[in-house]
């Protein structure tokens, strides 16, 4: 019996947690476990543990895959990363950094970077070309006008898949991240200052003074 410690990540931005089923596969280079539920409540910025449980080894962890489903209404996902510890305390990191929505399953190499020569795999092979259609089939381009430059072949933003287009929630989040760091920089004197300072060690004497500081109920700290 091989036991492995799963430790499912979501973001920290607005609307990221899911009520939908999330559950996971572990896939390495001997075999692959069982599919195992996540959780059916994950909240944002929380993180998930779980253990999988594989009847042998499966030795090195190269892929994971991430299943949703939902059983009435649908409630998106945004996976951050997925940290795997098999049994010989080897630590496998997953980064995500995506929405998943629909019923739908992801795969996702473990994060070192690798070469294309690196992939002795055939199963990383044909995840690698898996990716390369994807990408070709979301990013191609048409000419808008004579003399302009190319754009993407959508008529809206809307026909974007939500990993590409700049959505709502996500200006959302960047628009409350830039308020709050322009107040912070507000008291500490950054802006509107009507003099230049007369030394680096007086901008971070100013600068300090904001440290412990409660902004819109954020600590401010330099």
């Amino acid at each position: 019996m091989a036991v492995y410690k799963v430790k499912v990540a979501t973001g920290n931005i607005l609307a990221a947690g899911t009520t939908n089923s999330i559950s996971i596969t572990l896939v390495g280079s001997r075999g692959e476990s069982c599919q195992t539920t996540v959780s059916l409540l994950l909240l944002p910025g929380k993180e998930k543990d779980l253990t999988v449980s594989c009847k042998q080894d499966l030795g090195p962890i190269i892929l994971i895959r991430l299943h949703k489903w939902r059983l009435f209404l649908e409630d998106a996902w945004f996976c951050k990363e997925v940290c795997v510890v098999g049994p010989d305390g080897t630590v496998y990191r997953f980064p995500c950094y995506q929405w998943l929505e629909g019923v739908t399953t992801v795969e996702l190499r473990e994060g070192s970077a690798k070469k294309l020569l690196d992939d002795e795999l055939e199963i990383l092979k044909e995840h690698r070309r898996k990716e390369l259609k994807a990408r070709q089939e979301s990013y191609q381009w048409k000419s808008f006008a004579e003399g302009w430059p190319r754009c993407l072949n959508v008529d809206s933003v809307e026909e974007l898949d939500s990993n590409i287009q700049f959505s709502i929630m996500r200006a959302t989040n960047f628009t409350g991240v830039l308020s709050l760091q322009t107040a912070s920089y507000l008291l500490s004197g950054f802006l509107l200052r009507p003099t230049s300072w007369k030394s680096l060690d007086e901008m971070r004497s100013i600068f300090s003074r904001t440290e412990g500081r409660e902004i819109g109920g954020y600590l401010v700290c330099p």
